[in-house]
């Protein structure tokens, strides 16, 4: 158990020599954001890139910060050459995400909680225009920071093809949730 003990001190002692105070800025080529949408029949899985973003520090804890996405750079991993083009189509297009008219998401910190191995996290998030609440769990390593985002569709209008709002969808269906797991870089 000291050993244990011991080895996270030294961690977190390590960390917060490293970060320090003040503002780190994401490094847009090396960061990424990884996302997953479901289905009744399945799922599809894809990348968005960050342009830009800095996490603030104080005391060498993190305390705030703010990163854009360009929506325009939504992609399909998942999906062979023809039916990837069609599906990254449908979900720029206003069913989904209306990437010609918010070609950006946002997402601002606006509060940070110290947990058992990282931090809650509440922020901003802005997708098509609408700011909604989230609230995630980060960690934080030497040279980055980790989290995975749930988001209800459903709350920034991208009500395609959900149950909320559709009746027999049968294995049409699109779940509300879907996932983002963001890997920023310094």
């Amino acid at each position: 158990m000291t050993k244990y003990l011991m080895t996270f001190i030294l961690f977190f002692f390590t960390i917060t020599l490293t970060i320090g105070q003040g503002s780190k800025t994401i490094d847009a080529n090396k960061s990424s954001v990884t996302w997953t949408g479901k289905k009744v029949t399945g799922s599809h899985t894809g990348q968005i890139n960050i342009t830009k973003g800095a996490l603030l520090f104080e005391s060498g804890r993190l305390s705030g910060g703010s990163f854009t996405i360009d929506m325009t750079s939504l992609t399909n991993t998942d999906l062979g050459e023809n039916m990837r083009g069609k599906l990254e189509g449908h979900l720029k297009s206003d069913d989904f995400f209306g990437v010609a008219n918010y070609p950006t998401a946002n997402l601002t910190i606006t509060n940070v909680s110290p947990i058992e191995g990282g931090y809650s996290v509440t922020g901003d998030l802005t997708i098509k225009g609408t700011t909604e609440p989230v609230i995630f769990d980060a960690t934080l390593q030497e040279k980055g920071a980790k989290a995975k985002i749930i988001v209800d569709r459903t709350k920034y209008h991208v009500k395609y093809g959900s149950g909320k709002f559709f009746e027999n969808l049968g294995d049409k269906m699109v779940y509300d949730n879907f996932d983002l797991e963001v890997n920023l870089a310094f």
